[in-house]
């Protein structure tokens, strides 16, 4: 494992976690699959997992985080399960299935920021294409937009993935949930988030019309400037200004990804010491292109609510679980 902490270690072709960031790739995926007519939004989870034991859920309802399911992070972590094996996006799927977790709210009822909707979405890319949902993101995204230092961890990844560090400066170690992916789990540089944004540009990934529903607010029981498209955030200002992003946030990886549409202005921010600065510096950011936050503060809470809440850091890694 390489050690990042000599000041030139880090180059542009360094890949950093994204945390949730990776959100936008798993709902454009879902979006393009839609495209291609391949399956439906409205389809029920039911039919991708037999014997889903929650009703009324819809592959919708997960991409704008409404399905008022429980979130993996924290129901694994408070379960019986052997905190050294790492646990896989099936195998949180069997044990919803198996130990029915209550959710906390019935579907639609509310928004409800949740990782569990992106690691379904993730198995349903598989279900559906028959391919692993990081083969799938390499052969249609970072392949085609050249995305060349990008890629989805899996256990054969330990080698090549950078390493993160405490706010002590110490190696940030991996636990039992570092293998799902969907919600999380995507690497990629600055250069290469910044191909992805122009993608969006030119229609390479998808139609305008779907791009158009991306980025379109869903949830409204709460008044606030704050909203949620697929797979989006969305900053919605009262002069009519918007603001299109993802934060996230993971065992001492940070990530700040913001379009600014008007302007064809992206703001990309990676880093891999536990920061929570990253999040203010692109609030600040907004305002050197327009006239976005310098009458409406920025909201810290906007930023820990993009970020996948992290488990406590364990001293040992776990093992990847034998077949």
């Amino acid at each position: 494992k390489a050690d990042l902490r000599d000041d030139d270690s880090i180059t542009k072709e360094t890949p950093f976690h994204i945390a949730s960031t990776s959100k936008t790739f798993t709902a454009t995926a879902i979006l393009r699959l839609y495209q291609e007519h391949k399956l439906s939004l409205e389809d029920s989870l039911t039919k991708y997992f037999p014997g889903f034991p929650y009703e009324g859920i819809t592959i919708k309802l997960l991409l704008s985080h409404r399905s008022g399911l429980p979130n993996y992070l924290y129901f694994m972590s408070n379960s019986d399960w052997d905190k050294s094996v790492y646990v896989t996006n099936q195998d949180v799927l069997n044990f919803m299935i198996r130990e029915k977790p209550q959710r906390y709210y019935a579907p639609n009822q509310r928004f409800d920021y949740c990782n569990t909707n992106y690691l379904l979405l993730a198995l349903i890319i598989e279900k559906v294409t028959g391919m692993s949902y990081p083969a799938y993101m390499q052969q249609k995204f970072f392949g085609p937009l050249h995305m060349e230092h990008s890629f989805v961890f899996t256990p054969n990844d330990s080698a090549r993935a950078t390493p993160s560090f405490t706010a002590r400066n110490t190696y940030w170690n991996n636990d039992f949930l570092d293998h799902t992916y969907g919600d999380k789990n995507i690497y990629a540089t600055p250069e290469d988030l910044l191909k992805w944004d122009q993608s969006f540009y030119t229609n390479q990934v998808l139609d305008t019309q779907l791009m158009k529903a991306a980025f379109t607010p869903y949830s409204f029981e709460k008044p606030s400037i704050h909203n949620y498209g697929y797979g989006w955030r969305l900053l919605l200002l009262p002069n009519g200004k918007k603001v299109i992003y993802h934060f996230g946030k993971w065992h001492g990886f940070n990530s700040a990804f913001a379009r600014l549409t008007d302007e064809k202005a992206t703001i990309i921010i990676l880093g891999n010491k536990f920061n929570r600065n990253i999040y203010r510096a692109a609030h600040t950011c907004y305002d050197i292109f327009g006239a976005y936050l310098q009458t409406t503060p920025g909201d810290e809470d906007d930023a820990n609510e993009s970020e996948a809440p992290a488990t406590k850091h364990t001293p040992k890694a776990a093992k990847t679980k034998k077949k």
